[in-house]
């Protein structure tokens, strides 16, 4: 499992659909699979931009987990936008470890994009979540989940990689993938 950190028009999900496709894996995107469900307690906490209770994040995402065969016909799946907190991340890593039997997590990437990028990518992406207000919060809630998150995984050891976000698609797509050869998670070409 590769998960992706980054605030909102970061390029997770593109990227983790990029790799996915290249390398015959899983892409999971939490924002997605929130839509998907058509949950209207769900779909009012994407457009305030709160964070959704742990219990009912981890419910969702464990059932799409499930359902995505992580321990059989896939040999990766790429996670975009969860684990959120730290407890999602223990509740995450106990779930697998259950299915699987051992660290499921290979890498943790953080595309670094500047708020400036952000607020350009997604002021053309034009969701109805999207409002500057709401951006504003996201970014507010990213900055203060993202570094105990972080440390969570590298205490687990963990490889975790900052890539920088800014660029073409394929400039940050290469990035990426030359830290997955650097880790022996792919083979290089």
């Amino acid at each position: 499992m590769i998960i992706f950190f980054g605030p909102a028009g970061a390029g997770k999900s593109m990227q983790g659909q990029m790799l996915a496709a290249r390398h015959g894996w899983r892409w999971l995107s939490s924002g997605q699979i929130f839509r998907d469900q058509a949950d209207h307690e769900l779909l009012e906490y994407l457009k305030t931009g709160e964070l959704i209770p742990d219990a009912l994040t981890n419910k969702t995402i464990f059932a799409a987990l499930d359902k995505a065969h992580t321990c059989g016909d896939v040999d990766r799946v790429i996670l975009d936008g969860y684990p959120r907190t730290v407890a999602q991340a223990e509740a995450l890593v106990k779930h697998e470890q259950e299915r699987c039997g051992e660290n499921p997590i290979a890498m943790c990437v953080v595309l670094e994009v500047p708020k400036s990028e952000i607020m350009k990518r997604l002021a053309v992406r034009g969701r109805g979540e999207d409002s500057p207000e709401t951006i504003e919060k996201r970014l507010q809630i990213h900055r203060g989940e993202i570094y105990p998150l972080l440390n969570f995984f590298n205490d687990l050891h963990v490889p975790i990689e900052h890539i920088d976000g800014v660029g073409t698609v394929g400039e940050v797509h290469d990035r990426i993938e030359a830290e997955l050869v650097a880790h022996a998670i792919v083979k290089g070409v």
